[in-house]
């Protein structure tokens, strides 16, 4: 199952696209997929948009070998992304996820379990201080987490640790499916200097879940929530094909290597029957970057 195993992230503020190559790669998509990018406003927001999309579609053509012009993706009333089809595709509940900020859009996939996948660009609030601009997101953390925060050390530290609780929370609210409407208050993360992710649920352990972050450069952070299908919303629930495992296969799924996020560029994730020369992917670990997981 490992090659259901994705982890893909592009830096959009290396694209920077004439015209005429935007054109081009926005017509490897859907028509219907075209619209929802176009309407941006902003250059930045069109790119990203694009590259999203570009992302799960190359994903599903190397992992699962469907054509473009074959694949159907669809979202949940949350917004949670999946394909249309799945019969065939080899794996007991192939999902994936995407998410971006700041200069980075990133894709993860899993064969069996869940996933969920946030990006967050840690930004120095310009109107306010940084105790009064976390200060409004108090009510979504628990008050060990909170206490974790404000407690870290300078502005600054307390600003990332607090960038750091947000996109775990928000890769694990990803995962299941519900967007912000199921409340990133209820679950509560543990860590041991950034390692050793765990987390509960109303006070619960999640047993069943796995937790990495990565920091990329820039100021930029990544997480990446593993987890039980049982746990997806009822409208998410009913795209994948198999909610209930026995433990035995279920663990096996839940213990698969996280494998590293791998750098692509906009060219690679165009067909190449649209003329296009893929380049060989680069391999997100260098001395810049630090993993953090909650592998046993």
């Amino acid at each position: 199952m490992e090659k259901g195993i994705k982890r893909w992230l592009v830096d959009t503020s290396k694209w920077n696209p004439t015209p005429h190559d935007f054109s081009s790669a926005l017509s490897v998509l859907p028509q219907h997929e075209r619209s929802s990018i176009t309407r941006f406003l902003r250059m930045e927001d069109r790119k990203q948009a694009l590259v999203s999309r570009l992302l799960q579609y190359a994903l599903i053509q190397e992992v699962l070998g469907i054509p473009y012009n074959e694949i159907v993706i669809n979202r949940t009333l949350e917004g949670k992304p999946y394909l249309e089809c799945h019969v065939g595709v080899g794996f007991p509940n192939f999902n994936f996820n995407v998410s971006h900020d700041g200069d980075y859009v990133a894709i993860a996939s899993e064969p069996l379990c869940l996933v969920g996948v946030d990006v967050v660009c840690c930004i120095k609030p310009t109107k306010e201080s940084v105790p009064e601009f976390i200060e409004s997101f108090s009510s979504y953390f628990s008050s060990l987490e909170w206490d974790n925060i404000i407690n870290t050390g300078t502005s600054d530290e307390i600003l990332v640790d607090f960038y750091r609780y947000w996109c775990l929370k928000e890769a694990f609210v990803k995962a299941v499916g519900s967007g912000l409407a199921y409340g990133v208050d209820k679950i509560e993360f543990h860590h041991t200097n950034w390692t050793n992710i765990s987390a509960k649920v109303d006070g619960e352990p999640l047993t069943e879940w796995r937790f990495w972050l990565l920091e990329l450069p820039e100021r930029h952070w990544v997480a990446v929530a593993r987890g039980h299908p049982r746990f997806a919303t009822e409208s998410y629930k009913r795209t994948i094909s198999k909610a209930e495992f026995d433990a035995e296969d279920y663990h096996k799924g839940l213990n698969l290597p996280n494998v590293a996020f791998v750098t692509r560029i906009v060219e690679q994730l165009i067909p190449v029957s649209h003329g296009e020369e893929r380049q060989p992917e680069q391999d997100m670990c260098s001395d810049r970057l630090h993993l953090s997981s909650s592998e046993a």
